[in-house]
């Protein structure tokens, strides 16, 4: 009898250790605690407007630019030469660059890992405290804020789900989630995207700018009947054409499935958040195929300092060069902030703090190079093109000298 309880004692151990080992780590999943308007407290993993749920994540929206931005009055133009560049044809002033336009805001985006806290201030904006202690507040310029956002999921250890909305929230504290802390929606999904120029991308899969968890649902018609498939039963997903895909499930199966979003050209893009450079949108004509698999090892809360203030050497065509503290595009002052920029048609938005030097190649594209080695030539946005609105260096006797585009060659980041 003794004998067997020690059996069945071993043999309980072992499956404890079993399902230890093979439990989701959620370690790199958003969770925090929330506070609604009504007093009410709630703890637990986070999903936020359906599309964020891990700390790689980026929170978008706008931010309004301090009005020392807004104009150049407060600086020393590198050579103070004349920009005007215009010409007059009887008597009617032609071109120029003189006068520039500024608008009070502009787009913003920061990754979840960034933000210790944030408050709920109205129906479209939001006060965030960094784990700087720096304070950026952002307005609605996408779903991410304001009363449009899509969805609001926090899976309470006690409560279990539990769905809010815009209105219901006060404050969010953001921490750092046990390896082990479960979920009823799944694991975020990772995988191995390749695009049709044959481009690999590693890293947290948002599909359809929707997806993000294994409970997910894929849709489409196969032979005129639905399916749904969940996408922790999927192993790959390939394109078929611009209205079908073929999705590969685990146990073997294959199926060419059309007719929905998620699987032809209307789909909105496939998002692959790295932390090695930020995240890239892969539209659905240059997606090939995605294989889904394990991260080596999660991306967690304590991976993110958030940010700092840019500092670097800007290096001018004629050779000068002027180092301090770094305004880009008078916008992006600090190393959480994103560049932005298109690279074989895909959409890039790349960390300041993951980026070891910008370099200008035409008046359309620069090179960016990143701090692991890797290397886009972006185009198609002002952070990377001619209509850069300037490079400000603050320099450590006070005085601030703006490089225009013209006159840009390099800027390396410290």
């Amino acid at each position: 009898m003794k004998t067997a309880k020690i059996v069945l004692l071993s043999a309980t151990v072992i499956f404890l250790l079993s399902f230890t080992a093979f439990a989701a780590d959620n370690s790199g999943r958003i969770y925090g605690k929330i506070t609604t308007v009504d007093g009410d407290v709630f703890e637990g993993l986070i999903r936020w407007d359906k599309n964020e749920a891990s700390w790689v994540d980026v929170l978008n929206g706008s931010k309004e630019l301090p009005k020392k931005n807004r104009k150049y009055s407060d600086r020393k133009r590198y050579k103070d030469r004349d920009r005007d560049g215009s010409i007059e044809l009887f008597g009617i002033k032609i071109g120029g660059s003189s006068s520039y336009s500024f608008s009070n805001s502009a787009q913003s985006g920061i990754r979840f890992g960034h933000i210790k806290s944030f408050e709920v201030l109205s129906d479209d904006d939001l006060l965030l405290t960094l784990k700087s202690g720096e304070e950026v507040e952002l307005s609605n310029g996408s779903t991410d804020i304001g009363t449009d956002i899509r969805e609001i999921v926090i899976e309470d250890d006690s409560e279990g789900e539990i769905e809010l909305t815009w209105e219901d929230i006060e404050t969010i504290e953001f921490s750092s989630a046990r390896t082990n802390e479960s979920s009823n929606l799944g694991e975020r999904l990772y995988g191995t995207v390749t695009t049709r120029r044959g481009d690999e991308l590693v890293g947290y899969v948002c599909w359809d700018i929707d997806e993000v968890l294994t409970s997910d649902i894929l849709d489409g018609d196969e032979k005129n009947r639905s399916r749904k498939v969940r996408f922790d039963k999927i192993a790959s997903i390939e394109r078929y054409s611009s209205n079908g895909a073929v999705v590969h499930t685990k146990r073997g199966d294959e199926m060419l499935l059309r007719g929905s979003n998620d699987v032809d050209d209307s789909n909105r893009g496939i998002i692959v958040s790295d932390n090695g450079f930020g995240q890239v949108t892969v539209p659905w004509d240059e997606f090939d195929k995605v294989v889904f698999s394990e991260p080596r090892s999660q991306v967690t809360y304590d991976d993110f300092d958030g940010g700092k203030r840019l500092e670097g050497t800007v290096y001018t065509e004629d050779g000068d060069e002027y180092s301090g503290l770094i305004r880009w595009d008078n916008d992006e002052e600090y190393t959480w902030e994103l560049l932005n920029g298109e690279y074989h048609d895909l959409e890039y938005e790349i960390e300041f703090g993951k980026i070891k030097s910008i370099e200008k190649k035409s008046y359309r594209s620069s090179i960016v190079i990143t701090r692991d080695g890797r290397e886009f030539r972006l185009r198609g946005s002002n952070d990377v093109d001619e209509d850069n609105k300037g490079i400000f260096i603050r320099m450590d006797d006070g005085d601030e000298v703006l490089v225009d585009w013209e006159d840009f060659a390099k800027l390396e980041l410290k």
